[in-house]
């Protein structure tokens, strides 16, 4: 493949570079160029263009993709379509994602052209969740190298959703004066609500003193009718012969690891009894905050081996979270004061209204006002420290609808690629000490500063740290926040895609704020335009 400018005597069949308008007419980036686009270009006297041209053995970036993710053996996936050089793949049942790192790294060492990203080894996902990318980065690629890929992908599993089970399990707390009862009954609903997630049930709990004997005939007893025992100890363990491991051995199991390297969740007891197995809980399970009884937990679940060596090596990323009541808690980190968090805005006006068949729907006016100007008024009156505006589509009317008002602008020349580039268009302005950038549509005139302040307060009151929705009676609507940790994923989207499969990918907190109808009121359609109090404008 040879890339840069091209004659357009010669551009027949070559794969353009960037967006190109001849006239009224307008060429998406990664359009191939035919002969009556050539005429077209000529009679707009444009005499050359930025493009790909393609050798007799290459591969177009979507056949590539295709060809790759088409070679590939896996269980639980959902293979997308290709697009713009990517093929996605979704989780097809809720359950732990596992992958073949050695073969990732082979495909990914072929050539820069060709890319598989994933999630991370173990992840839980749920269904219909992304859990890996093919990209082709250049417009085309030889087919040699697809060929390669090819190969290493041919003989062995490269990657799986293990779908989780509907397990049994019975629950054992043990009990020392002073524990109260209302402790226990929590401990068993976090457990109920941890176990649902992937199908699971709690059929039988019971409690005995903290004792090896009552423990033993407990578990034996409870191993007999269910898939796994969970123990809760009342007293931490504090060796690797205290209660709960020797309690396991008593009944006549295995401990297979008593303590793991993640914390929250380094006083984990794992053994074996009658084929069974039984895990002891650390304290802090009985929380439904992530620890390390999660990570077991939800391998055991979808039926993968959990082995010693399994559990010693989940040292690195086992750092979760810190606990401030430890006697020597660890040296914080200096965090800027919750309400002094900076959140940019990033107002989205670059589309081309094609629902409307014709007029814009941000110039439409309200209450004698364009739409898109008063949707920037209102995130200039929120606690916003700045309001960048994205436009593509008519975007010399749209800037002149925002005359006199502080806003940034964002020119997005690849509008007609999709949702994608405007976003991409908009977080490169973010300011780089901003902690998250609010992405607001700019046909939402029922969304006001007050509803915008809402969802910053929440943002801040997280942290900065979390995804902040608008919902309305309990449905997730816009506007949304991203905190700056998705920026960089932000940066990788493509085509007509938003960030709401970020938001899954993630695994972030998401945070739902209700702001009233507001939240689902668009106007992508002339009715739904004049029922929320719009005139068209031509």
């Amino acid at each position: 493949m040879k890339f840069g400018p091209v004659p357009i005597d010669e551009a027949e069949g070559a794969v353009l570079a960037h967006a190109t308008a001849a006239g009224d007419k307008r060429f998406r980036k990664a359009h191939r160029l035919s002969s009556e686009d050539i005429a077209a270009l000529k009679a707009a006297g444009i005499g050359e263009v930025v493009a790909a041209v393609l050798a007799e053995d290459d591969l177009g970036e979507d056949a590539a993709a295709a060809k790759i993710a088409a070679a590939m053996s896996h269980r639980n996936i959902e293979v997308k379509p290709a697009a713009t050089g990517r093929v996605n793949l979704h989780a097809g049942a809720s359950g732990v994602f596992t992958v073949d790192a050695g073969m990732i790294d082979a495909i990914n060492a072929v050539d820069p052209a060709i890319t598989i990203a994933t999630l991370a080894q173990h992840a839980p996902v749920e269904k219909g969740q992304m859990v890996a990318t093919v990209k082709i980065i250049p417009f085309a690629v030889a087919a040699s190298l697809v060929d390669s890929v090819v190969r290493i992908c041919g003989g062995r599993e490269i990657f799986a959703v293990n779908a989780y089970r509907p397990v049994t399990v019975g629950v054992i707390q043990t009990v020392l004066p002073g524990v109260k009862p209302s402790v226990l009954d929590k401990t068993l609903r976090v457990t109920e609500a941890r176990l649902a997630r992937s199908g699971g049930r709690l059929t039988a709990e019971r409690r005995t003193p903290h004792e090896i004997a009552p423990v033993a005939a407990a578990a034996t007893q409870l191993a007999r009718d269910n898939d796994m025992v969970v123990i809760f100890g009342a007293s931490a363990m504090s060796d690797f012969a205290d209660v709960v491991p020797a309690a396991i051995e008593r009944a006549g199991g295995t401990v297979v690891r008593a303590g793991m390297p993640v914390d929250p969740g380094n006083l984990l007891v794992l053994g074996t009894l009658d084929g069974k197995r039984v895990v002891g809980a650390p304290g802090c399970a009985r929380s439904p905050k992530e620890n390390g009884f999660d990570w077991v937990l939800d391998r055991l679940v979808a039926g993968l081996e959990v082995t010693a060596g399994d559990i010693a090596g989940m040292g690195v990323g086992g750092l979760l979270m810190e606990i401030p009541t430890r006697p020597q808690p660890r040296e914080p980190a200096p965090q800027p004061a919750r309400s002094a968090l900076k959140v940019d805005i990033v107002l989205l006006a670059a589309g081309r209204s094609s629902r409307m068949g014709g007029p814009n729907k941000l110039l439409a006016l309200f209450d004698g006002e364009p739409l898109v100007r008063r949707t920037a008024s209102r995130a200039l009156g929120s606690k916003a420290a700045a309001t960048i505006v994205v436009t593509g589509h008519q975007r010399e009317r749209v800037r002149s609808a925002l005359g006199g008002l502080e806003v940034e602008l964002a020119d997005n020349p690849d509008f007609a690629d999709g949702l994608a580039s405007s976003l991409k268009a908009g977080i490169a302005k973010v300011a780089p000490d901003a902690a998250g950038a609010m992405i607001v549509l700019g046909d939402m005139p029922g969304v006001s500063s007050k509803d915008l302040d809402s969802l910053i307060d929440a943002f801040r009151r997280s942290g900065g740290h979390a995804v902040v929705r608008a919902s309305h009676q309990g449905k997730r609507g816009n506007p949304v926040l991203l905190p700056r940790s998705l920026f960089a994923a932000v940066a990788q989207l493509e085509g007509d895609t938003g960030a709401r499969h970020l938001v899954e990918a993630e695994g972030l907190d998401v945070i739902d704020v209700e702001i009233g109808q507001g939240a689902s009121i668009d106007v992508d359609t002339r009715e739904a335009l004049e029922g929320a109090g719009g005139v068209l404008q031509d």
